[in-house]
């Protein structure tokens, strides 16, 4: 029994006697690592060299921490002699850098606060570091600062209320002594996007740029607003909107400019959000604003009127390259759309732009508007059936971070080759999914889908330098160094270290599960450290959790906080991998109408967030195909509906009905007795040896 067409959704220092651009000194020291990127410039790049290609092969594992189940993809932060972490639901950590000793932990209550499965979703991608404090943003809206020696809280602000279709799973940056966030939310609801900038002292509210315009009947206050709202037309105020910033933020202190990467507008068909047409500004657009004020600069739109959810919210990295013979600071994006583009960094100019990954939606980016050209049909609105898009919503490129080495002039992107299936809108839309305006198949069975790749990226030339496959599809963030290498995670269980010029592979190490956060790398006492914390979650633990479905990926296997260094002598203690048995039921017999039921409540009640698509974990949560829970109709509802496990982190859904509650338990009983067959195909087509880490580089024609 095949179960198709699943309708899916893809989710200023305020000290007196600092002037405006002072930057902490210990921002700049090179042996700290404060925000996600690093710095501003959010190359990812460390400038360490200690560890190098002649002497990789003596990295060793200096020290290990073992964490609880739950969301373990984010980033640490190095400040001071501190290591801080975060893990779950703003579960926050801080460890001596150099030891590993735990000092203390803080954690922030989400699961008891939180009102919403929003607000539960997956957990945040990380924290930053600044003037002795660390900062949170909490999924749940609270952003809080907190004494790095402590842990305790010196201030708490909301960001926004908790009746509010909004989340904040990103990670906040301090920049020039503000704390810049933004949030999520816009692929079920209309809201209004906007990032907000805080005093990172104080937690004043300092500005607040808002990326979709407001009330038309409202004057315009500002050139944003005046330039946003020409490019929203017809009848669309209350019915469209979008443009949540939940993830990137760059900053350059010499043009006093902060980047806010914009994301998706709903609903995602153009259409239905504004009636009119127009570009709709500022939806997946970079926008440069004023870091001092929030002031409208520049912006430039990388998918015009977008409806597949395309997205500028991916990392954005500024560097200075030699273009026609003299020095340009750039910046530069690998955003889902599958284009690489070289922007001016002081005035958003398009520089260039070319395919990284294969793309179906549009032929080209014009050289002279900057405006991709569109491919014909593309727009499905007037579509009879599904159609093949690529990238599909998912992106060319997600929120896991590319990597650029000013060695090397390269740029690493983890790059996801994942088609979709797309057509106009269905009939009978229900649940988390009512409203978007589109039928989607997301994790389409397309030739050539759910592969992954390391790809080095020459930003200059436009062309790829090298190029490896990587297991799965859902590719580890990437760290560059001074000393010529690059580290990315693998979802089969290795963190790699590959020769940053030619793609060799230099380092393998072996841990107990897959390794798909951004690692980072530090100094203390004078030693080079390199960090990243273990498991799987997120859409690879999740939504996309099919194409990773060949490898061990799932809850049960254990998390850590890894750290590195040269002739490092800890040792991971013997794990053997728990044998996963679907509960014995032999006396279930499938009825069709009620599994088609189920399975369509499963996809539009959001369970495919955490338990995957088509009820295949990948870590984010349990895989539910081998929950004895699943045969107890009352330990279901109890689970599902009355919220039992709360505190564990699954949100109560009280408005789901007896009746579909059944479906999808009757759904989830059929996944659990197809599973076995299941396991034995994927283990006979598992792991190709050209995916093992002893795997060379290839050339790439695109």
């Amino acid at each position: 029994m095949q179960i198709v067409r699943i309708l899916l959704q893809a989710t200023a220092l305020a000290i007196t006697g600092f002037n405006a651009g002072h930057v902490n000194a210990n921002e700049t020291d090179q042996g700290n690592w404060p925000n996600f990127g690093r710095d501003g410039s959010e190359q990812h790049y460390s400038p360490l060299g200690e560890i190098n290609l002649a002497n990789i092969g003596k990295l060793g594992l200096a020290w290990h921490y073992d964490l609880e189940p739950g969301f373990s993809v984010s980033s640490p932060v190095k400040g001071g002699n501190k290591l801080f972490t975060t893990t779950g639901h703003s579960h926050i950590r801080a460890f001596e850098a150099a030891t590993g000793r735990m000092l203390w932990e803080f954690d922030a209550r989400v699961r008891e606060i939180a009102q919403s499965p929003l607000h539960m979703s997956w957990g945040n991608k990380g924290i930053a570091w600044w003037n002795d404090r660390v900062f949170i943003a909490t999924t749940d809206g609270r952003i809080i600062a907190l004494d790095d020696k402590t842990g305790k809280p010196i201030w708490e602000t909301r960001q926004f209320d908790l009746s509010e279709v909004r989340n904040s799973n990103g990670a906040p940056r301090v920049f020039d002594g503000k704390v810049i966030i933004g949030h999520g939310g816009a692929d079920i609801s209309p809201i209004r996007g906007y990032v907000t900038a805080y005093d990172a002292m104080t937690g004043k509210q300092l500005w607040r740029f808002y990326t979709v315009p407001g009330d038309p009947a409202q004057a315009a206050t500002n050139k944003a607003e005046r330039l946003m709202r020409a490019s929203w037309k017809g009848d669309w105020y209350g019915k469209g909107g979008g443009g949540t910033a939940w993830n990137a933020f760059s900053y350059d202190a010499q043009l006093g400019l902060i980047y806010l990467g914009v994301g998706n507008g709903f609903p995602y068909n153009h259409q239905l959000r504004s009636p009119g047409g127009g570009d709709n500004l500022f939806l997946a657009s970079i926008v440069a604003v004023k870091a001092d004020t929030g002031e409208y600069v520049w912006h430039y739109q990388v998918c015009p009127a977008e409806q597949w959810d395309c997205t500028a919210s991916q990392d954005m990295t500024i560097a200075t390259l030699t273009l026609d013979g003299k020095p340009r600071k750039v910046l530069m994006q690998a955003p889902k759309n599958g284009f690489f583009y070289v922007l001016d960094a002081a005035t958003g100019e398009f520089i260039s732009a070319e395919k990284f990954a294969k793309v179906t939606w549009a032929e080209k980016i014009d050289g002279e508007t900057g405006r991709p050209v569109e491919n014909p049909g593309i727009r499905y609105q007037d579509r009879t059936e599904l159609f093949e898009l690529w990238p599909g919503p998912q992106g060319a490129h997600s929120w896991l971070p590319q990597a650029y080495s000013p060695r090397t002039g390269l740029v690493y992107i983890p790059v996801l080759e994942i088609g979709a299936l797309i057509g106009p809108p269905p009939a009978n839309a229900t649940g988390f999914t009512a409203g978007m305006g589109v039928t989607l198949l997301i994790d389409a069975d397309l030739p050539g889908s759910r592969r992954s790749f390391l790809k080095a990226w020459d930003p200059v030339t436009q062309k790829p330098a090298w190029n490896i496959e990587l297991p799965g599809d859902w590719p580890g963030g990437v760290l560059a160094t001074a000393g010529d290498l690059v580290f990315q995670g693998r979802i089969d269980g290795y963190l790699v270290a590959y020769n940053a010029k030619t793609g060799e592979q230099a380092w393998s190490f072996k841990t107990a599960g897959p390794v798909v956060a951004p690692p980072i790398s530090y100094s203390e006492n004078g030693r080079q450290y390199v960090t990243v914390l273990t498991g799987n979650g997120s859409q690879g633990g999740g939504i996309l959790a099919t194409g990773n479905a060949a490898y061990r990926t799932d809850y049960a296997l254990p998390r850590r906080v890894l750290t590195f260094a040269i002739d490092g002598t800890d040792k991971l203690p013997a794990f053997a991998l728990p044998a996963l048995v679907p509960p014995a039921d032999p006396d279930f017999k499938a009825d069709e109408n009620r599994v088609m039921a189920g399975a369509l409540a499963f996809a539009t009640n959001a369970c495919i967030v955490c338990h995957g698509m088509n009820a295949i974990g990948g870590g984010s949560a349990p895989d539910l195909r081998y929950s004895p829970t699943i045969l107890q109709a009352g330990d279901f509802k109890a689970v599902v509906k009355d919220g039992i496990l709360k505190s564990r982190g699954m949100p109560a859904a009280p408005t789901v009905s007896d009746e579909v509650l059944e479906d999808i338990r009757h759904y989830l009983r059929l996944r659990a007795v197809q599973e076995p067959a299941e396991a034995s195909a994927l283990k006979q087509g598992a792991a190709a040896p050209s995916n093992r880490p002893s795997a060379r580089p290839t050339s790439t024609a695109m």
